[in-house]
């Protein structure tokens, strides 16, 4: 994770690819209009579905996409070996087999993990997948040339710290030298050799990196312009960076092969490049083709949000989700007065949630947090609060501790956050938590940055300031790839990136994260990392502020929505538009 971008880690997740865009994968989502606004019957095939996004769909190459469950739109394109459960709520946080037979064998304690593949699976020109296909995808995502995936297979396989992709020449002066700690001993065969326990390796199946990609095709940088499709659509047309993408099916893939993607519509449409005001506007009208359009990158924000909720067939065209994420204060303890433990429980106190959610946006799209885990089962989370303050802040007891701090007649700190809109890390929010500590005693001087000097500063072991407004996203639905960048002491970077701002390394913290990823029971792990989340939670190293609540408008001749907790938006494999 210490190679992980500041810019995917503000995605998270989903990134998430674009899972956080317009707020990115953390509770159970409401599902609205599931057979689709309106529109009478059963989903069927055809017709064309049209995407209204802001942002591209850059980096299309699958090794250079940064997703979780395989993405969205990407997701039509590239099958993985596991891949996330098309299900509504909590049971979509599930990981499920996709290429593979099932989600992996472990051995070794979850250092080998063996995979077998389907029968008849094939590319888009109807040859076969095999399993040097997968092999060849993982190992491109080494490539210099193709950076900007997840950082973990660098992390977690053996030799794949020095290991620099299939085109750069090795020692030995020849190229296309594969990774010895990936074997595939037949045609259906993949075993991947770690260098540590991983009992969330089938989570991270899920990623592009292990879509399969045939050599002889492979175009390098320019291979996103016309990827080998293994998914129900094959890309017709990539504009602009992935401006605007036309996708049609591919008559070799088989439904047979795939339980999880339904590929409903004949052609796929996405236009990119769009205001957020349009999109909405655009997709609550309805005319013509949009109709038939939703979005994977925008929300309904506070003002739109009231205005559908006004109007009965609109409220009934918008879907709600949670995803894994948190929005919190970051203390660095190594910075005064921060390091005394009572001013950062006073902090904690003083909190106002009641405010910082209206700031956020409201209970329609916030809801208060006491953990730093988000509140879905499938991370283990166990609800406590350390420092309960009810919610408006218990004002008396934040005096109290500030006292007993030696700051009698009050403190003055500042208070580090970005100019972004973004209702997390903005002024809106930075402005809520300076008025709640002001009631108790505490001066707050408000430092906003440019987001860029923002992310800069704040992910800098030598800039780190004493606070400042943070977030946080899954990877996929597990307390691992939450707990361990933040908390972990081993990933302390100090010439990068930094996401442990309170510098925590505790070796008996550190060795819990080990013994639990060693855990490949799913469930009995989330207990574990839940039990973890409360035992750090008591050393206020962060105030949990609030989880985001998604809110997306579709258009009303779409059919058969699906929310999953796993990225809480609308799920594209799933929609059907007659």
């Amino acid at each position: 994770m210490r190679q992980m971008s500041v810019i995917s880690r503000r995605v998270a997740a989903a990134a998430v690819s674009v899972v956080l865009a317009g707020g990115a994968a953390a509770c159970g989502p409401e599902k609205s209009g599931a057979q689709g606004g309106g529109a009478d019957g059963a989903p069927k095939k055809g017709g064309t579905l049209t995407v209204l996004n802001r942002g591209p769909q850059k980096q299309f190459d699958p090794a250079r996409l940064y997703t979780s469950g395989g993405g969205n739109v990407p997701s039509l394109v590239y099958r993985t070996l596991t891949t996330r459960n098309r299900e509504n709520g909590a049971e979509g946080t599930k990981v499920v087999p996709d290429l593979a037979t099932d989600t992996g064998t472990p051995s070794d304690d979850a250092k080998t993990w063996t995979y077998k593949l389907k029968d008849g699976l094939k590319f888009e020109d109807g040859s076969p997948i095999t399993s040097a296909d997968v092999k060849y995808g993982v190992e491109r995502s080494f490539a210099a040339e193709l950076s900007g995936g997840a950082p973990y297979l660098r992390d977690w396989l053996i030799g794949g710290d020095t290991y620099q992709g299939p085109y750069k020449a090795a020692s030995d002066g020849k190229t296309g030298k594969g990774l010895d700690s990936i074997e595939t001993p037949d045609a259906k065969t993949i075993v991947f050799k770690l260098k540590k326990s991983e009992g969330d390796f089938p989570y991270f199946a899920t990623s592009t990196q292990f879509a399969p990609v045939p050599k002889a095709k492979d175009t390098g940088a320019k291979y996103a312009e016309h990827p080998v499709s293994s998914g129900p659509y094959k890309v017709v047309k990539n504009v602009g960076d992935g401006e605007q993408l036309t996708l049609e099916r591919n008559p070799h893939w088989s439904e047979a092969t795939d339980k999880e993607r339904h590929a409903y519509p004949d052609r796929i449409e996405v236009k990119s490049g769009l205001a957020p005001a349009v999109i909405n506007q655009r997709l609550s009208t309805g005319s013509g083709a949009d109709a038939a359009a939703i979005t994977t990158d925008t929300n309904l924000g506070p003002a739109e949000l009231a205005q559908v909720t006004g109007d009965k067939k609109l409220a009934a065209r918008v879907g709600t989700g949670h995803f894994g994420y948190t929005n919190y204060l970051a203390f660095n303890p190594k910075a005064k007065p921060f390091d005394d433990p009572k001013v950062r429980e006073a902090i904690s106190y003083a909190i106002n949630r009641t405010s910082v959610v209206n700031a956020a946006g409201g209970s329609s799209l916030a809801e208060p947090a006491t953990t730093f885990l988000p509140n879905q089962k499938s991370f283990g989370y166990t609800a406590h609060d350390h420092f309960p303050a009810g919610a408006k802040g218990d004002v008396d007891k934040a005096k109290q501790l500030l006292k007993e701090a030696g700051h009698e007649d009050g403190l003055e700190i500042t208070l580090t956050h970005s100019t972004a809109q973004n209702a997390e890390t903005s002024p809106e929010i930075a402005t809520a938590v300076q008025a709640a500590l002001k009631d108790a005693g505490i001066k707050v001087k408000l430092e906003a940055l440019e987001d860029n000097d923002y992310e800069e500063k704040v992910h800098s072991v030598d800039k780190q300031p004493g606070l400042f407004l943070a977030h946080w996203g899954a990877d996929w639905p597990s307390g691992g790839p939450f707990l361990a960048p933040v908390f972990d002491g081993r990933q302390i970077v100090k010439d990068g990136y930094n996401f442990n701002a309170s510098r925590l390394d505790d070796s008996k913290i550190n060795d819990e994260i080990d013994e639990i990823n060693k855990i490949t029971d799913h469930d009995a792990a989330a207990k574990r990392w839940g039990a973890l989340d409360k035992k750090i939670g008591e050393q206020a190293l962060t105030v949990p502020l609030f989880h985001p609540v998604y809110k997306r408008l579709y258009g009303k001749d779409v059919k058969n929505v699906v929310i999953s907790d796993w990225t809480g938006v609308l799920d594209i494999s799933q929609v059907a538009v007659k």
